[in-house]
């Protein structure tokens, strides 16, 4: 927003001049006369307004804002409001002390619109890349019971979980994907470019190679010839199954089919175990009832099958049944999550329970990433020097036959 210099008299007489952000000269000589000033004078300040143009080329500020931004937003607003001050002034301080502008100026819009008339909960559900629906509920009910900076706590700490869950489940399964890509790519560059150059060494002596060595030859021929098509063909695969994810009944089938994948369907078990149980928990801490905070819960899934199983399970519970029994029918969650369930609802401690179940899977995911780090380390060690020995051993056993 452009900077303008303005000179003006007051009601009494008294000169008044200053420096004012407004979208044009007219919109702040109207704020002017709005305070019951005579303005006489409104000039662009050139000075701050080229400091602004240039902040405006800077990469960063083009970035999006995070869930971190996020997080430390309502950590901000929390302490401010615990502090005494109010909501309005709360959100102006946070919207100037954010990382990233992108963050500030969502921080405005839900200023403004709270100035116009709109529930704090309201403005924060216009902006759901940024404030998911759970968090929408908590402030919705912390508005509601006079609790708003307890919930927006407990709405940081629970975004925070959620990222540091994120971040477990990525790791976990980026470093396998990172060293298969390795390992292919080393394989593909002896197959095209080493082993070409030592089959012409090897050629010239005219004799015939050993079984080992004209097997690896041959391996590299029939990729020279038919490796582009190959090529081709897994990424139209990856296409395929990329364009057909859109597509509601094949990403259904596709999310159902990675839950049972070994190894990798267990890790994103427990992770969907551990984010359902801490996210229905926290709802109903907070005072959400139980279809409610279900139905909040069935959107924050990322796996359709999930969703889909939990709006069943939903559709169970508004019917008079229990919780637990149709969360354990599919067997997409970790059986404890069922059986723990059922003990809560025995004894009135949902909440509670729901809390230890996420605690427990969550370190069960810590234990799992661990484990999946030790067994896959060895394996592509394996992988990768049968490879390379693979290659070595035929082409000293050429040498050596070639010396006779």
């Amino acid at each position: 927003m452009p900077s303008f210099v303005f000179t003006a008299r007051d009601g009494s007489g008294r000169p008044q001049n200053g420096t004012l952000s407004a979208d044009s000269s007219g919109e702040l000589v109207s704020q002017l006369r709005g305070r019951g000033w005579i303005v006489l004078d409104v000039q662009a300040d050139t000075a701050a307004n080229k400091g602004a143009s240039l902040e405006s080329i800077n990469p960063v500020n083009w970035l999006p804002a995070t869930k971190l931004d996020v997080e430390l937003g309502m950590q901000q607003i929390a302490s401010m409001l615990r502090s005494g001050l109010t909501l309005l002034s709360s959100i102006k301080t946070a919207s100037e002390q954010v990382r990233r502008p992108a963050m500030g100026k969502i921080w405005r819009n839900i200023y403004e619109r709270i100035e116009e008339g709109s529930s704090f909960a309201d403005a924060l559900a216009r902006h759901p890349a940024c404030f998911p629906e759970y968090i929408v509920q908590l402030v919705r009910v912390g508005e509601q019971s006079g609790t708003l900076e307890t919930v927006l706590v407990r709405g940081a700490e629970q975004l925070e979980r959620s990222r540091d869950l994120k971040i477990t489940l990525l790791n976990a399964l980026m470093y396998p994907a990172i060293v298969v890509i390795m390992a292919v790519g080393v394989s593909g560059f002896m197959l095209l470019s080493v082993i070409p150059k030592i089959q012409k060494f090897l050629s010239s002596s005219g004799r015939r190679l050993p079984p080992i060595t004209q097997a690896l030859m041959d391996i590299s021929g029939w990729v020279r010839q038919y490796g582009l098509t190959l090529a081709l063909v897994a990424l139209a695969v990856v296409a395929g199954l990329m364009i057909s994810y859109r597509f509601p009944p094949a990403r259904l089938a596709m999310d159902a089919f990675i839950l049972r994948v070994p190894l990798i369907g267990k890790l994103l078990r427990l992770a969907a175990t551990a984010a359902f149980s801490r996210s229905l928990g926290l709802l109903l801490e907070s005072g959400i009832t139980l279809l409610e905070a279900l139905r909040t819960v069935e959107k924050l899934m990322g796996n359709r099958a999930l969703s889909v199983h939990i709006a069943a399970v939903r559709e169970s519970v508004m019917q008079g049944g229990p919780l637990a029994a149709p969360l354990a029918a599919k067997g997409l969650f970790m059986p404890m999550l069922s059986r723990t369930i059922s003990v809560g609802e025995a004894t009135g401690t949902l909440d509670q329970v729901l809390t230890e179940v996420a605690q427990f899977h969550e370190k069960q995911l810590a234990v799992a990433v661990r484990r999946l780090s030790v067994l896959i380390e060895p394996a592509i060690i394996l992988i990768v020097g049968g490879i390379v020995g693979f290659v070595y051993i035929a082409f000293f056993v050429a040498l050596f036959s070639l010396a006779g």
